[in-house]
């Protein structure tokens, strides 16, 4: 297809013209935004230009009021050049359009290949400009971006370690799947240009650059383009999208996702279809993901996060299988808890202390059923699940290292980096200053170090007001749950007395989520402006502030009232006449079947029902988005609506992919969940497990189905979120050795055992104290509360002996957990040893290709041409 007329060709080479840089004028010309080719539609709905060759790389969008073309010309025709930009430049509405124009000519000089399109209604236009880049153009920006190319083909089979395992065993494997049209693998280098000829491939220009590849060249362009002044940094497309320039930026899909009614085969299928075939419907639940597919498709950053969260998923089944069998052990081992048979048959024995200061003695046979209950979550199989998690988290984590390091290289990643970030355009928009680069000598907007370090303690001080509001609601919570108790027992009705407790604290556990919820929501817009406010440079910079905030708040958000049940709850009560009071009510004290078993309740309440929640709008939201976009846009097409819409107008009916953060932090408060109370809820992996095999469809179906394509974006591993779940990894192994030994009843248990009856006979009538003789003269009844204290409520030696165990247990715990943390971390390397040849293969093969005295690509090696390796090329390669 012939270039455009009027672009200007530099001579340095594509792409290389200054666009918009001082010296350069704007000169407003009457051509059409497009380049004439022939008429009709693309060649089988291909994303084609009308002349049926040249390739869509990516589409703008903006709209506009619709006047009629004769008013428009005459308008036009009157008014010379010179008029027409001062006229533009005086009215603030014409300004988008004046940057619009002038950043469509840039565009054009920088090479780019343009063609217009026009939805048109009675009221409104919607104008697609879609974009192309020429093979010089993508040559130049494949050296300057250090794209990797292929200089020979090996084998890319399917390596998991399931199926790895499951062969040896000669089992079949129900996981694995045939995904067609698998992308091939081979050794690469960066790119050069004066080396062409030694590359696989380089002689068909059609395809040797991938649509991954060449979205993310046009999208640097775009990025990199000037359509106002460049002293007051007013360059790229994220800037006018912000501005409300254009309404919409993106690559276009490969096609339809939906697959046809009559039986295809996979070959003949688009990716987008292959994708949503063998990977995004529900039945392919139990199948390995098609990973490389994905990377083929959305690029390095999406294929990463999916690769993740299916590694983080299948780690999830031994862990879910060893807790569900823990749950189970307890199940079973109900019946020879001696303790609860104890308090089953203890009839009138003990006459239990008000749990109010209005309520009434009560026998502790009434609590039969939660004392059997509880020790579903308070036996001696728990303490082994907290080890067991322990090492499982921090194992998990270093074998996705490893994980990690093996994709990165076979994605071509593992070296990648962002050598020089440019400024955010927000950043670029509001910067009171222009400073020079030091490293690229270029003039940019600047903000003071002083200025913005004053504006990140200033943040850190909402964080912290936020944090207060978290607790003001804790506490209220917790008043709600001793108000709904005390009028539980006021009505008389036995079932509501015996169940207060579980009613009480059920009901708050709900309140409480609905809170939780809620502020996640008010923080998340809040810290958004915040990071804002504080004019972080680079997007690298401004994300990874934004992460740390919302983690910090959402981990006091979601864990604070697990922390108060586990450690607070029940630690200041002190005993019968000296109860400890906050705002007049009585300290609350653990149910009747211990903080445990309340903690597991809270634990399964708020993981589970934010799971449910999260799912829901997961699947809602987008289509409800979608549904108004369709709705909005149908309004515009209007009699046009009987027409086949063309790809672009489908894609621009999609929603724009809103990232990975909020699948990010979901999966990483699951882990919090997962590892830090695992002690007291052991069937916590269990739920991941079943969330996880639901989250994985619903993210594929978004990005399939429901998003517009993103730009294919780079990526090494997961980020920040890597060293996230580390600290909560970390944090798992302090938290459950303080759960084991002061929430438990296992080492008071375990003491009594040794000193008294290794049955624990007696022990329920050991671990209740009589209530003191100055309680008894004030009117009240003698009756027992639990605790180690004597008459007159002081401590027993008892009490003393247990608290030193306690202690001896946490040092013991965390030194024997830890150091066999930091022995598991240098047994297992990093890298593969597999890998680490194939690394060492890779640049051997580099130094040969770009030699300037080798004449050849390659020298005869084993695994050459003539090797099974070949048989992976295209017929295009080979």
């Amino acid at each position: 297809m012939s270039r455009q007329k009027g672009s200007p060709r530099d001579p340095r080479g594509p792409g290389a013209l200054p666009n918009g840089a001082p010296g350069s004028s704007f000169e407003e010309d009457d051509e059409p935004l497009f380049v004439p080719g022939r008429e009709g539609s693309s060649a089988g709905g291909a994303n084609l230009f009308r002349d049926g060759r040249t390739k869509i790389d990516f589409v703008l969008v903006w709209e506009e009021k619709a006047r009629p073309a004769a008013k428009r010309s005459r308008r036009r025709s009157r008014a010379r050049p010179e008029e027409r930009e001062a006229a533009s430049a005086a009215a603030p509405a014409a300004r988008p359009e004046r940057w619009r124009r002038k950043f469509v000519h840039n565009l054009r000089a920088a090479g780019l290949l343009l063609e217009q399109e026009e939805t048109l209604s009675e009221c409104r236009s919607i104008q697609y400009l879609k974009l192309s880049a020429p093979w010089p153009l993508l040559v130049y920006y494949a050296e300057e971006l250090s794209l990797r190319a292929p200089l020979q083909a090996h084998p890319n089979p399917d390596s998991n370690g399931s199926d790895l395992l499951l062969r040896r065993l000669r089992l079949p494997n129900p996981m694995a799947q045939a995904v067609p049209s698998k992308p091939p693998d081979f050794y690469t280098c960066a790119f050069r240009k004066s080396k062409l000829d030694r590359f696989l491939g380089s002689d068909c220009h059609d395809s040797y650059f991938t649509n991954t590849q060449r979205h993310r060249i046009v999208y640097e362009i775009l990025a990199r383009t000037v359509y106002g002044k460049r002293k007051h940094a007013e360059v790229g497309i994220d800037r006018l999208l912000n501005e409300g320039v254009y309404s919409a930026a993106f690559p276009l899909h490969e096609g339809p996702f939906e697959l046809p009614e009559y039986e295809v085969p996979g070959e003949e299928l688009n990716p987008r279809q292959i994708l949503y075939r063998f990977w995004a419907q529900w039945r392919c639940w139990h199948k390995y993901q098609p990973l490389d597919h994905i990377r083929e498709y959305f690029g390095e950053k999406v294929a990463i996060y999916f690769a993740w969260l299916g590694f983080y998923t299948a780690w999830l089944l031994p862990a879910a299988a060893v807790g569900t069998f823990v749950f189970l052990a307890g199940f079973f081992a109900m019946g020879t808890n001696t303790p609860a048979q104890e308090i089953c048959n203890s009839r009138g024995q003990f006459l239990m202390c008000p749990l109010c200061d209005t309520c009434g003695n009560w026998n502790i046979s009434e609590i039969c059923s939660m004392a059997k209950i509880g020790y579903l979550f308070d036996h001696p199989g728990t303490v082994f699940f907290s080890i067991f998690m322990s090492f499982w988290a921090v194992t998990f984590l270093e074998y996705w290292k490893r994980k990690n390091a093996t994709l990165a290289h076979h994605w071509d990643c593992m070296d990648f980096q962002e050598e020089e970030e440019r400024p955010r355009p927000e950043f670029a928009a509001t910067a009171p200053c222009m400073e020079q680069n030091p490293v690229t000598g270029v003039k940019e907007p600047y903000f003071p170090a002083r200025d913005r370090l004053s504006r990140i303690l200033t943040g850190s001080m909402a964080i912290i007001l936020m944090l207060c509001v978290v607790m003001i609601f804790l506490v209220s919570v917790i008043m709600y749950r001793g108000i709904v108790s005390a009028v539980m027992y006021h009505t008389g009705n036995s079932l509501l007395v015996s169940q207060a407790g579980n009613i009480a604290n059920l009901s708050s556990c709900m309140v409480n989520l609905v809170l939780i919820l809620l502020l996640s929501q008010v923080y998340t817009s809040l810290a958004e402006k915040l990071t804002r406010w504080e004019m972080h440079r680079t997007q690298t910079e401004h994300e990874d502030a934004f992460t740390f905030k919302v983690f910090i708040f959402q981990f006091v958000n979601f864990y604070s009232s697990p922390f108060y049940v586990a450690f607070f709850k029940g630690r200041f009560v002190r005993y019968p006449g000296q109860y400890g009071k906050l705002l007049g009510m009585r300290n609350e004290d653990c149910g009747p079947g211990g903080c445990l078993i309340e903690l597991a309740q809270q634990l399964f309440v708020i993981m589970v029902g934010k799971q449910i929640i999260s799912n829901v709008q997961e699947f809602l939201i987008p289509k409800l988005k979608a549904w108004r976009q369709k709705r909005r846009l149908a309004r515009v097409r209007g009699g046009q609506i009987c027409q086949e819409p063309k790809r672009w107008e489908e894609d621009f009916e999609l929603i724009e992919c809103e990232g990975l953060f909020e699948e990010y932090l979901e999966m990483v408060l699951q882990f919090g969940f997962i590892t830090i109370f695992v002690a007291a809820f052991p069937l916590a992996p269990l739920f991941a497990l079943l969330n996880n095999w639901v989250e994985v469809r619903l993210d594929a179906q978004k990005f399939v189905c429901e998003y517009r394509r993103p730009v294919a974006e780079r990526a090494q591993g997961i980020s920040v979120w890597f060293f996230l779940l580390d600290v909560l990894a970390q944090i798992s192994v302090v938290v459950n050795a303080f759960l084991i030994a002061f929430t438990s009843d296992f080492l008071p248990r375990l003491l009594y055992q040794h000193e008294y009856d290794s049955h624990l006979h007696g022990y329920v009538n050991f671990t209740l104290a009589y209530s003191p003789p100055d309680y008894v003269d004030s009117n009240h009844t003698m009756c027992r509360y639990k605790a180690f204290r004597d008459a007159s409520g002081s401590y027993t030696l008892f009490y003393w002996k247990l608290l030193a165990i306690r202690l001896g247990f946490i040092i013991a715990f965390e030194h024997v957990v830890f150091f066999c943390l930091r022995l598991i971390d240098w047994l297992v390397p990093d890298v593969p040893e597999s890998l680490e040849v194939k690394i060492k293969r890779e640049r051997y093969l580099a130094k040969q290709a770009l030699a300037d005295n080798q004449a050849m690509l390659l020298t005869v090696s084993p695994d050459s041409s003539d090797s099974p390796a070949s048989s992976l090329l295209p017929s295009s390669l080979t």
